[in-house]
């Protein structure tokens, strides 16, 4: 009796449930409706996650743009370091300062002997010079007692008496080079605007100086102007329209420029006068108002506690608050901060409130009007759905439809994305295998299809045997772009040094003198290629012959001699590949060459020769850090084979950092290859009898296409269009701000 029953009903929800699919199934209006509920019962929980995530965004871009400037500033006091300490060790400072303090010592010393010597005088010749090969603006040399041995100003030696702020020179007695916090100076300067006054910020690049027996005997320093390039390495990075980051003593006194000057004048936080800038004269004090808005504090500027950052920082902490607190206009503001004890003086980086939390002030409201909306949200669903449907049927019959290409049949998909896809081919008459890239117009948009055209246009004018050929481009009435090119059946350099590992010097020569003759080309066309780099070089069998390279990928090369493509490109963006990148291409990328191409034929030949890029740890910035302050270790360290002097003098050459130390042109590196000890080393038989050997063996693949940034493809043709990285150069020396594109 049960099992009837069991058996009945089970049937009876069986057909309910086939009766509710079938009723979604025809009734598409149904959908929109489910759909506007469940986003009515969402939307009541994604306010808070959406907070929650806003905060953790923001506070992840301010401590990326504080450790950015923090970087960038650290790289340059270091950088003064050196050269101070680099001018003190020079025997021809060294010994007329010794002399200069023997003569201080002397009970017999005089008024006016110390400025009147002969040793003052072949010190000031000296330094003269290096202070203007690093730009130092006057020098001082001092005793621990506070004497002026020697100076740029005439007046100050032999004296003892000038004030010195307290501290600034302990470290150097102490025995460490340093870089002194802005100060205002005791003397008379000259400031940008030509006039003369006291009290104009100032710093020191200071290094202690030891005598014979090692003991410190003086401390020479020379003047910077914290204008030029203190207050300049801080400004460089800031988020939106509010954010700035600047610098603070022990005391909370501002050490450098802020960038609301006019606003502190028109608040009276600052005199209103020409003169006038915060820079040592505004201390960060929390008015508990907001005076932006007109109000007045109650206290005193003296009475004001410091701002919970300034606090916090002088304490000796690093911090971040995303809450908000109130800054020394008494803003509200949110912040990230970090005290440098090394050079006793705090960075901090803050933006408004109001500007960083518009976004979310934007959601909330949309949040609310949403729910007004829902009926018609559901109705406009719908639409959307029945045209969505419509479009979507229209676009399958086209696909169908695109077998045919004008002169070309697409015979097999070999790669595929969401910008575009990529077809092995050939010609309708010819037979000739063809590889045709196409980009979907209604995936892409104008800055994509214009980079497409000119990709196609500039490889169009070349015709180098060792550079793709292009045959032909057109547009489908449905609106696809497409290019038509050679076929090629070989493999790309990536994947010959990571199976095949490094590879002979011969070899090497024979491979990057026809990436020569590419770009040779290429520049004399007032073209450079911007992204040279194992991925973009294949290698491969071609009319008989063995070992034929092919440079692909145009499509972010830019025009020496015009600035119309500068939007295309994204002026004022790093673009390229970090590993394989020259260091102006990461400090200046509007400013590269022809030679920053041949930097990277060097990082290219070094990988050949060792099986391994010039830098192989470290994030994407970390890496454009290196590219621009680190020289990569020979060749020879780090090959498991010996590698001829005159190749790896060749290469290291390649990879200077100064563009001048370079070749200066694609022509003169293929002559210097073709001079080598090396270059008749790999001969034709041995390319034939490598590619007879690893073609059996079916270790081969053929070029990989990747139609665009994310795709996925088959390893079977050619052309590929690598994911490039694209950084501001705020994050590069200084560098760093925030990473654009994805390192392959």
């Amino acid at each position: 009796m049960n099992k009837p029953q069991s058996s009945a009903t089970a049937s009876r929800v069986s057909r309910s449930i086939h009766a509710t699919r079938l009723f979604f199934r025809r009734q598409l209006w149904i959908w929109p409706i489910v759909a506007a509920v469940i986003l009515g019962l969402s939307s009541y929980f994604v306010r808070g996650v959406v907070e929650s995530e806003v905060k953790k965004n923001l506070a992840a871009e301010l401590q990326t743009i504080l450790n950015a400037d923090v970087a960038a500033l650290e790289i340059w006091l270091e950088g003064n370091k050196r050269s101070v300490t680099t001018i003190v060790s020079d025997p021809n400072v060294y010994e007329p300062i010794i002399e200069l303090v023997e003569l201080s010592r002397s009970p017999d010393l005089e008024p006016g002997d110390l400025l009147q010597s002969e040793a003052q005088k072949k010190l000031k010749v000296e330094l003269h010079h290096w202070m203007m090969a690093d730009d130092f603006r006057g020098y001082g040399l001092v005793t621990k007692d506070a004497l002026f041995l020697a100076g740029d100003r005439p007046e100050v030696v032999g004296r003892s008496d000038l004030p010195i702020p307290d501290g600034l020179f302990d470290q150097v007695f102490a025995g460490k080079a340093t870089v002194t916090r802005p100060f205002g100076s005791s003397l008379v300067l000259k400031t940008e605007d030509g006039t003369s006054r006291a009290g104009v910020p100032t710093m020191y690049a200071v290094a202690p100086v030891h005598d014979a027996s090692g003991e410190i005997v003086a401390a020479l320093g020379f003047r910077i102007q914290p204008d030029h390039d203190f207050t300049r390495i801080l400004s460089v990075a800031s988020a939106g329209e509010t954010g700035e980051t600047y610098a603070f003593d022990k005391s909370g006194l501002l050490i450098s420029q802020s960038r609301f000057d006019d606003q502190l004048k028109q608040i009276g936080l600052l005199t209103d006068n020409d003169e006038t800038r915060s820079i040592l004269n505004l201390q960060l004090r929390n008015p508990e108002v907001d005076m932006t808005r007109g109000h007045r504090p109650a206290k005193r500027r003296s009475e004001q506690p410091l701002t919970k950052m300034a606090a916090d920082a002088i304490a000796g902490n690093s911090g971040i608050d995303v809450d908000g607190y109130s800054d020394y206009r008494g803003v509200q503001v949110i912040g990230a901060w970090t005290w440098l004890s090394d050079y006793e003086f705090g960075v901090a980086s803050e933006v408004d409130v109001a500007e960083a939390y518009r976004p979310l002030y934007v959601l909330r409201n949309a949040m609310g009007a949403l729910l007004v909306l829902l009926a018609l949200s559901a109705v406009a669903i719908f639409v959307f759905t029945v045209v969505v449907a419509r479009l979507n049927k229209s676009a399958r019959a086209a696909a169908m439809k695109a077998a045919v290409l004008g002169q070309y049949s697409l015979d097999e998909k070999i790669g595929e994305g969401g910008m575009g896809v990529v077809y092995r081919g050939h010609h309708a008459m010819l037979r000739r295998p063809t590889a045709i890239k196409l980009l979907n117009a209604d995936h892409a948009t104008e800055d994509d299809i214009a980079r497409f055209e000119r990709e196609v246009q500039l490889t169009g004018k070349l015709n180098h045997p060792n550079t793709i050929a292009i045959y032909d481009y057109g547009r489908t009435p449905e609106g696809v772009f497409y290019y038509a090119m050679e076929y090629l059946d070989g493999m790309d350099l990536d994947f010959l040094g990571d199976i095949h590992g490094p590879q002979p010097e011969g070899r090497v020569i024979h491979i990057l003198e026809q990436i020569c003759g590419s770009l040779a080309e290429a520049h004399y066309a007032g073209l450079i290629h911007r992204d040279i780099k194992p991925a973009n070089i294949i290698l491969n069998q071609r009319g008989g012959l063995h070992d034929v390279v092919k440079v692909l990928d145009f499509g972010l090369v830019k025009a020496m001699d015009s600035q119309a493509n500068t939007a295309i490109t994204m002026a004022g963006t790093i673009i390229g590949t970090p590993l394989y990148m020259a260091p102006e291409g990461i400090e200046s990328p509007d400013e590269v060459d022809a030679r920053s191409d041949l930097y990277a034929i060097g990082a290219v030949g070094y990988f050949l020769l060792t099986g391994k890029p010039l830098f192989d740890e470290g994030t994407i910035t970390q890496i454009c850090m290196k590219q621009v302050t680190e020289l990569p270790a020979l060749p020879s360290e780090r090959a498991e084979t010996e590698i001829d002097d005159d190749l790896e003098q060749i290469i290291m050459r390649c990879l200077a950092k100064n563009p001048a130390e370079r070749y200066q042109t694609a022509s003169e590196l293929e002559e210097a290859l073709q001079l080598c000890n090396a270059y008749n080393a790999w001969t034709r038989e041995d390319a034939r009898h490598w590619w007879s050997k690893h073609s059996t063996s079916g270790s081969i693949p053929t070029a990989a296409i990747k139609p665009g940034a994310g795709d996925t493809a088959k390893k079977t043709a050619t052309a590929k269009e690598d994911t490039k990285a694209e950084v501001s150069p705020d994050e590069t020396i200084m560098l760093a701000n925030e990473e654009k594109g994805s390192e392959e």
